[in-house]
């Protein structure tokens, strides 16, 4: 029996349509329904329809506004030392050609490491009193002591030392993405703007930047979704501390459904921080991208 192409595609789709629909398009839905339930963390117990009140009492909550402060603040650092380093690093491999094989094997291998381990490591390396960042710096001259820096337990500086290991892991990801934008881009048209006599930053800002537009909106977006919702690294170095000062949005929903036991107040929460991240991954692709502009 010959079936059409069209009955074909249905066929393949099917499976992952399934999927998508049982383990995110019913998740989703239950955490917007929830948002509008005062809900008992308790299995079988109470669960009392309070309309917009869990959104009212997220808004009103400093934890909330401060905890969404410090999630942009983080993503943000996140975000452009990533797009900075591996923009570099995409460049001097292009550069580079063949040579530069076995460096762009090594630098990839932080993205084999689990994101658990590497928060475990930098809290041994950035710990007060024995960690080896501090010993190495007071070794070489530069701290007057090893604990001079508290890149821990200083609340001033403690979200931008959780963003370490999060930068060190997701730089070759950024690195490659822009490294394989970087193999579309004709040869020919590098070598004559650098026979016209462009030099360097008037060929990477004019030529180079411009072509790479929508493969830069994709690696921004994809990691800036991704560093926003930054868990486990964090809880596993500071547990959002000292004084919640390291506590993004994540560990605010965590902590408000699994602590607290208020499933209605996390899921409001939760389905704030969703649709703030739509906006913004909508409002970043539309200023990047605009694909209607190079056409």
């Amino acid at each position: 029996m010959r079936i059409s192409d069209r009955r074909f595609a249905l066929f393949l789709m099917t499976p992952a349509a399934l999927f998508l629909a049982v383990f995110v398009a019913f998740p989703l839905f239950r955490l917007v329904a929830d948002s509008f339930f005062k809900i008992s963390p308790i299995a079988g117990g109470p669960r009392d329809f309070v309309g917009l009140d869990n959104y009212v009492r997220a808004f009103a909550s400093e934890a909330f506004v401060g905890a969404g402060w410090r999630t942009l603040a983080y993503t943000l650092v996140v975000v452009t030392l990533e797009f900075a380093l591996g923009l570099g690093m995409a460049l001097l491999f292009t550069t580079l050609g063949k040579s530069s094989q076995i460096w762009r094997t090594v630098f990839m291998y932080p993205l084999m490491i689990a994101p658990i381990v590497a928060g475990l490591l930098w809290k041994f390396l950035m710990i007060d009193n024995f960690g080896l960042i501090g010993t190495l710096l007071h070794q070489a001259g530069i701290l007057s002591n090893p604990n001079q820096i508290g890149w821990l337990s200083d609340p001033n500086i403690v979200l931008y030392s959780v963003a370490i290991p999060d930068i060190w892991l997701t730089t070759s990801f950024m690195c490659l993405v822009l490294f394989a934008g970087l193999q579309n881009i004709p040869g020919d048209l590098i070598e004559a703007a650098r026979l016209d006599g462009a030099r360097a930053p008037a060929m990477l800002f004019r030529i180079i930047l411009p072509l790479l537009r929508p493969v830069i909106a994709v690696a921004l977006v994809v990691r800036g979704i991704d560093a926003a919702r930054a868990f486990d690294t964090i809880l596993i170095q500071t547990n959002g501390g000292p004084q919640s000062a390291s506590e993004t949005m994540s560990l605010l929903i965590y902590r408000t459904m699994i602590r607290f036991g208020d499933p209605g107040l996390a899921s409001a929460m939760g389905t704030l921080y969703l649709l703030a991240m739509l906006a913004v991954a909508f409002v970043a692709v539309s200023t990047i991208w605009r694909p209607g502009k190079d056409n």
